[in-house]
């Protein structure tokens, strides 16, 4: 349960404009797309998804750190990560078995599978959109669980993008359709709550000092 009264209380140490921006914010903001990295060896190429993730209105992004340990630049993502919920994973299976236990279908994005190009994707229900890496692509063990396939088309040379680039491409033509389709895809009251309480804390300086104050009032 959200501490409405804490959220309350809080909200008096942010400026009216922030609270109304955020506010705008949450309007735009969903966990019906979500978006799984698998393993990018460039710490850059985490970073722009996660900044992509925020851009484009995407709450959840899951980061698979099994080979290459921790790849978020805060520099790159440019705050990003403060306003978008960042899961982290030690396998893949851990990421696959939560999401799916979520209800989310897995969606492998890859140069390698003619089945589905971007063009002709159709959102079904929550998705989960999985990168890889930027050499390697998606792990077998991603390929062998998706419950589908996402290309975006190419007529040049070079047969696959940097991963950053094909999240934005993804995520830009994805969550236009989501917003002009029927999909529930707003976040629920309780999720805009949460995270409202969440920003609210990180937006204000001395707020280990003000949580001490509010628990000693209570």
């Amino acid at each position: 349960m959200i501490d409405e009264q804490l959220l309350s209380y809080l909200e008096e140490f942010i400026t009216p404009e922030r609270k109304a921006k955020f506010l705008k914010i949450l309007e735009q903001r969903t966990k019906h797309i979500t978006v799984a990295v698998e393993d990018a060896y460039q710490m850059h190429n985490t970073s722009a998804v996660v900044r992509s993730c925020d851009v484009f209105g995407i709450q959840e992004v899951h980061l698979i750190e099994s080979r290459y340990g921790k790849r978020l630049d805060s520099e790159i993502a440019m705050g990003a990560q403060k306003w978008v919920d960042v899961n982290r994973y030690n396998t893949t299976k851990d990421c696959l078995t939560l999401l799916k236990e979520q209800g989310y279908r897995i969606i492998a994005t890859t140069p390698h599978n003619d089945s589905c190009l971007l063009d002709d994707f159709k959102l079904k229900g929550k998705t989960a959109l999985f990168f890889g890496t930027e050499r390697d692509g998606l792990s077998e063990e991603v390929i062998s669980n998706a419950d589908g396939f996402l290309k975006i088309p190419m007529v040049g040379l070079t047969e696959s993008l940097n991963i950053s680039v094909s999240a934005a491409i993804i995520l830009q033509r994805l969550t236009t359709d989501l917003r002009i389709g029927e999909l529930p895809w707003h976040l629920t009251d309780n999720e805009r709550k949460g995270i409202m309480l969440d920003w609210t804390k990180k937006s204000i300086k001395s707020i280990d000092d003000i949580l001490e104050r509010y628990q000693e009032g209570k």
